[in-house]
């Protein structure tokens, strides 16, 4: 744990410590990337799991590589909840004990439309995947850390939302639930996990420049130029995310469990 300084500040540790592992899902492209590259620089070693296995993993290995720190990859898809045990035994038996946990993995919409033509198997994919797949990581990485207590280093868990868990967007209703229960999900979990010294983090991105969000960026582009949309009037880039989840992950906010960070240039501040 952090101490307080005489001068007030959080005393922080060095940047060149080994802090343990980091596993991220959906590590392998995106802000998962960027996720990864921000937590192994700041002295972790990166386990990273995706559904997808393609050159952009060998390029995030690639990346990590530089750092310095240790990497692995395997391949999974979350919402196959039978195979997370394995993967995490895996990651712990080559890395460490896993002490922080970023919940990065999630899927959009396949098509945008009216909320009253969503079909069962979509909903049933997005609740598995966004919801229910990372819900039970959650409780396999939790039920480890409490297991084997680890006094003095810093254990988080660190789950990206989305602005829809609570701006509603009726033409991707599904994604909408799916990250709103993800969000109760999450403050549960801090409560349940607060004694034992874990602490739980939602992140809340806005408008974030990504391979998902490419098919709105046309739609989206002039409200945030013009700051009706966005108070910062540019697009949010994954880096400022990870940016973030950087700082959560080394203790930079130790009195901080179960709260919800918006990072989305303001936009999320109620307007009138």
């Amino acid at each position: 744990m952090h101490g307080i300084a005489e001068n007030g500040i959080a005393d922080l540790p060095p940047q060149n410590v080994r802090r343990g592992t980091a596993l991220v899902t959906g590590g392998r492209r995106g802000i998962g990337r960027a996720i990864c590259l921000a937590l192994a620089r700041r002295g972790f070693d990166i386990a990273f799991v995706d559904w997808v296995e393609d050159g952009n993993v060998d390029e995030t290995l690639s990346l990590l590589a530089t750092t310095g720190r240790n990497a692995r990859f395997l391949p999974l898809d979350i919402s196959l909840t039978n195979q997370h045990e394995a993967v995490i035994a895996q990651f712990a038996d080559e890395l460490g004990p896993i002490n922080c946990l970023v919940n990065n993995a999630g899927i959009q919409v396949s098509v945008r439309g009216d909320m009253l033509d969503v079909d069962e198997a979509e909903f049933d994919r997005l609740v598995g995947v966004n919801l229910r797949g990372t819900f039970f990581m959650t409780q396999a990485v939790a039920r480890r850390m409490i297991a084997a207590p680890a006094a003095g280093s810093e254990r988080s868990i660190i789950t990206i939302t989305s602005a829809n868990a609570h701006l509603v967007s009726p033409e991707k209703a599904a994604y909408c639930i799916s990250k709103a229960g993800l969000s109760m999900a999450m403050q549960t979990f801090a409560v349940r996990l607060a004694e034992a010294g874990v602490r739980v983090h939602e992140i809340r991105p806005g408008l974030i420049e990504t391979d998902m969000t490419a098919e709105v960026y046309d739609r989206y582009s002039p409200g945030i130029r013009s700051g009706d949309l966005c108070a910062l009037r540019r697009w949010g880039e994954p880096d400022d995310i990870a940016m973030a989840i950087a700082m959560l992950a080394t203790g930079g906010m130790p009195y901080s469990t179960g709260d919800i960070y918006n990072i989305g240039g303001g936009l999320q501040i109620p307007r009138l």
